[in-house]
């Protein structure tokens, strides 16, 4: 009886085993589906995108293929139109549509490069977004378009990427380089306000003294995790409601580019927020024009380089009415002349939970007078 007993107990464990297979089988196969799921936006299912060269572009950077681009874009609306790895040349800008019933999405393999061509015929952007068809209209399927992944070089001639029309246009994983605009977003279409959608983006101007990195006119308008350099202005904000973070406009000393008068972060209204910029090695890390005002969170302005005639963290034009908090600096001791702040004196501004630093030399620094 009790080896009886014994074989019925050793019986079901020997049960269990195709049990087991099967479930490993659901989870891998869970676990691919998901993967599938998960899916980036730069690889393309077989079927999911438009692919550019089934429709014989060129992408070997020699043969002028804007017109051809042009043609297929305006041709197949409400699609995603994907760029392989490969160069394709433009002598002048792409342009989309802001009607969503017009609307498409581009999308760029993490090697394909769309240039501009050395007899480019336009001081515009390289690409334009929501150029075509303008309309201001986010209630129907197609208003939500961008462009996503690739390389943008504006070959030293031309602008990078614009924001033309159309509202919550979105930009995100681009490298755009050799510009003199590195990103516009120019005047919404919604009472002004563009709604824009900028995240991890990095921006290579062409070293002139006059190069931006990002030049923002419209209003309300998102920028997450950007890094820029080569621009006299890293980020230049002419309208209000803008939301920044993490972005970080690097000084490099090449080519036309002059330090006196280079900015990183230049604001000409008020109602704007930066948390966690990063202004490198510029003249001025944060200039406000006009008397305008903002919040600046837990920004950081440093100088890894002594030979410059100066070092100015905040400048504001008349009183200081913003509220800085957690400002980091980082001057270098042997700067001649190192300003926290330039501003009247009188101000409703201040500067919190800031570690004050030494200075030099700095007869127009009243930093002391809004510390608190």
């Amino acid at each position: 009886m009790n080896e009886m007993n014994k074989e019925m107990r050793r019986e079901p464990a020997s049960l269990h085993l195709p049990l087991i297979a099967v479930l490993l089988c659901l989870i891998i196969g869970t676990a691919d589906m998901n993967a599938m799921g998960r899916k980036r936006p730069h690889t393309p299912a077989s079927n999911d995108y438009l692919n550019v060269l089934d429709y014989g572009i060129s992408n070997d950077g020699k043969a002028d293929v804007a017109d051809t681009l042009q043609r297929l874009l305006d041709a197949h609306p409400n699609r995603t139109i994907f760029f392989p790895d490969g160069t394709y040349l433009l002598s002048h800008p792409l342009l989309t549509s802001s009607d969503p019933t017009r609307s498409v999405c581009l999308v760029l393999s993490n090697y394909a490069v769309i240039k501009a061509a050395a007899n480019w015929q336009a001081g515009e952007a390289v690409i334009r977004l929501g150029a075509l068809h303008k309309k201001n209209n986010i209630t129907i399927n197609g208003s939500n378009y961008g462009l996503y992944g690739g390389i943008i070089d504006g070959s030293g001639v031309a602008n990078g990427v614009s924001i033309d029309g159309g509202r919550e246009t979105k930009v995100q994983d681009v490298s755009i380089k050799n510009t003199q605009i590195g990103l516009h977003i120019k005047y919404g279409a919604n009472s002004g306000s563009a709604d824009a959608d900028i995240s991890d983006v990095n921006i290579v101007g062409n070293n002139h003294s006059d190069a931006v990195g990002v030049l923002i006119e419209g209003y309300d308008n998102t920028l997450t995790n950007m890094r820029i350099a080569s621009v006299h202005y890293g980020v230049w904000i002419k309208s209000g409601g803008n939301s920044l973070r993490n972005i970080h406009p690097l000084y490099i000393s090449k080519g036309q580019q002059v330090y006196e008068g280079s900015c990183g972060f230049l604001i000409e209204q008020s109602n704007n927020w930066c948390y966690y910029c990063y202004s490198d090695q510029m003249s001025t890390g944060f200039l406000l024009k006009n008397g305008a005002s903002a919040n600046l969170t837990d920004c950081f302005c440093y100088w890894y380089s002594g030979k410059v005639p100066y070092q100015t963290a905040i400048e504001s034009e008349g009183k200081f009415n913003s509220i800085c908090s957690g400002l980091k600096v980082g001057f270098r001791d042997d700067c001649p002349e190192r300003t926290v702040l330039k501003a009247e004196k009188g101000g409703q501004g201040m500067l919190v939970n800031m570690i004050r630093v030494q200075k030099q030399n700095a007869a127009d620094d009243v930093s002391d007078a809004y510390y608190k």
